[in-house]
């Protein structure tokens, strides 16, 4: 695909009408809160809250959490527009194909931000201290002079992030007085940091696959440090750390859990091989849900945890246990 092909003129590009400011806030990535149902699960299964969550309180929760989304993806196409413009797909984004007005732009993500951050407060400083940080990780991301997704890496590592942030928004929706398990914030990081870097490793090999690697580059900085080797390589370090603090994790609450762990390195390598198939669903996120073995690998996963929740194996304790083997002499 020609350069010339994948960009619009400002004097060819429409002006932007009112749906097009509504598209940029990319409601469609709802599905991506799905990382938000873990933090109310286990604040539930681990806090034993004294009061059943009410429905109310999760329902502004979800809403503050979609409008601070919102807002980031508002700054993230604007800030983006002519970055996107030489990659296949994005180049097809409103922002690129229309002409938008910076001041309705900045106005939208501010009123977003303020919906989001006041509903946030209604829910306790714990929450409204997590979606703060929502909302600045979101500029850390894409404002310069920092903007670190073009910063090889630490794109990833600060992208994923928002995993976190997000266990940590259903975690104080349930309950807003205490931190969630750090293991479990650190495994839920590092796990975002897989799935983000296997999104890249998806993108590079369907760009050069198509003859574009040249655009790759100026599509986003840090391509041009990356390859598909060490993209791959990061894949299976973010996936190793991320398995040593769900181990860390899952032993420490409950050590029948352990037993779980095969079938989430399942799910692991699953989204690795989606990430090495031709135009992946890897490199679009929110519509992971149409792979039917990444969604039965993910079954599979809860089934497994679900069912572990309720079998008391008193043997396990022993490999957590020292021991040693003495050989008679």
């Amino acid at each position: 695909m020609s350069e010339e092909a994948m960009t619009v003129s400002p004097v060819q590009a429409p002006h932007g009408r009112w749906r097009d400011y509504v598209a940029i806030a990319r409601l469609d990535h709802m599905t991506k809160h799905v990382f938000i149902l873990p933090g109310i699960v286990l604040a539930y299964v681990l806090r034993d809250p004294a009061q059943d969550p009410r429905l109310v309180t999760l329902l502004l929760g979800l809403i503050s959490a979609v409008a601070i989304a919102s807002a980031n993806y508002v700054i993230n196409e604007w800030l983006d527009r002519d970055f996107d413009a030489f990659h296949p797909l994005k180049s097809a984004r409103t922002a690129v194909q229309s002409s938008l007005s910076a001041p309705i732009v900045y106005a939208e993500y501010l009123l977003l931000v303020i919906v989001g951050l006041s509903l946030a407060v209604q829910l306790g400083a714990l929450f409204a201290w997590t979606s703060a940080a929502f909302v600045l990780s979101g500029l850390i991301y894409n404002v310069p002079p920092v903007r670190t997704k073009d910063r090889v890496y630490l794109d990833v590592i600060s992208e994923s992030i928002n995993n976190p942030i997000r266990l940590m928004l259903g975690w104080t929706m349930i309950e807003p007085y205490s931190r969630a398990p750090a293991t479990l914030l650190l495994a839920y990081w590092m796990g975002g940091a897989f799935l983000m870097a296997a999104k890249r490793l998806a993108e590079y090999r369907d760009i050069s696959e198509t003859g574009g690697a040249d655009l790759l580059a100026r599509y986003r900085r840090s391509f041009a440090s990356y390859n598909a080797e060490n993209l791959a390589v990061s894949c299976m370090l973010y996936a190793m750390l991320s398995a040593f603090f769900v181990a860390a994790f899952l032993i420490r609450y409950r050590q029948e859990y352990i037993f779980a762990l095969p079938f989430i390195a399942v799910l692991f390598a699953s989204y690795f091989w989606l990430a090495m198939r031709r135009d992946s669903v890897a490199s679009r996120p929110e519509r992971l849900f149409r792979s039917r073995r990444l969604m039965m690998a993910s079954f599979i996963v809860i089934a497994a945890l679900a069912g572990l929740s309720f079998i008391d194996i008193p043997s396990i304790s022993d490999l957590s246990s020292p021991s040693h083997v003495y050989a008679r002499p």
